[in-house]
């Protein structure tokens, strides 16, 4: 495939925040709030920086994603779905007893997911050991990971952080996706995480700070991480929660609950127009 930029980025986002509130009104359950402010971040990643193969999700030689968020299904899905892992129509059967795409990744049932994941900071230690055994095997592929800012309150992160520069896991990049809200509220309210780039860099990484929705910023990112060696890299994200939905955004309500029929009938109407502004349309 051959890779996305600019303003293709862009509309492959939007239409993968379309359908990720359209899986979470559908189940009547999710979590659209973070779901929508990394989707730009999952979005570079899946269509231009992931050397993956849709054909073949098992391919030994493949990059690995790891959502250590692992709530934010409606963003994962919605794009695996995209890059053409299963098919669009699967994404009705979200959180449905009928399906097998549960509310947090599945590795044994959802094609493309690397890593089962679910309660919050285990993700980066899952991500660090594959990283370890790809050094360890002479393997050139790389480990991705997306965590959210108020997972770092989580101990697990850090212990996970000093092994990661110990072992100088220069395949290992990491996203945070920093948009100041989680469940309770804000994060600086809940349990103060910043400052993190001071925080990382204490703990041996390389850090890099951007805006988490523009593309450019995201990718120059990945090209420094790419080429850094002798220690793993943290890409700072500042998003906004619930990004691309008026009503949604920097609103901490939205982290985990499903539109009503008229909150969705806006929504769609909002990212419909967006979707059709990109297409020059």
């Amino acid at each position: 495939m051959a890779k996305l930029y600019g303003k293709e980025l862009q509309l492959m986002a939007a239409k993968a925040r379309l359908l990720a509130v359209e899986a979470v009104y559908t189940a009547a359950s999710g979590h659209p709030g973070g779901s929508l402010s990394s989707m730009d971040i999952l979005t570079a990643l899946y269509f231009n920086e992931l050397n993956i193969d849709p054909s073949r999700p098992r391919w030994e030689d493949r990059d690995r994603f790891v959502l250590s968020k692992g709530h934010c299904t409606p963003a994962l899905y919605s794009l695996l779905a995209l890059r053409g892992f299963f098919p669009l129509e699967q994404l009705k059967l979200f959180r449905s007893i009928k399906g097998h795409m549960s509310g947090h990744p599945d590795m044994r049932h959802v094609p493309g997911v690397d890593m089962s994941t679910g309660s919050l900071g285990q993700g980066l230690s899952a991500a660090v050991g594959m990283a370890l055994a790809a050094k360890l095997q002479g393997k050139a592929h790389r480990c991705y990971v997306l965590c959210g800012d108020g997972e770092l309150a989580e101990g697990q992160i850090w212990e996970a952080a000093m092994a990661a520069a110990k072992w100088q896991l220069d395949n290992l990049c990491v996203f945070v996706d920093v948009n100041g809200l989680q469940i309770d509220g804000r994060t600086a309210d809940v349990m103060p995480t910043q400052p993190l780039d001071k925080k990382f860099e204490a703990f041996n990484w390389h850090v890099i700070k951007i805006d988490g929705h523009d593309f450019e910023q995201i990718l120059s990112a990945l090209d420094s991480a790419r080429s850094f060696r002798g220690k793993p890299t943290v890409i700072l994200a500042s998003t906004v929660k619930g990004k691309g939905v008026s009503f949604m955004e920097n609103q901490a309500g939205w982290h985990g609950k499903a539109p009503n029929d008229e909150q969705f009938a806006q929504a769609k109407a909002e990212l419909e127009k967006t979707i059709k502004e990109l297409e020059g349309n």
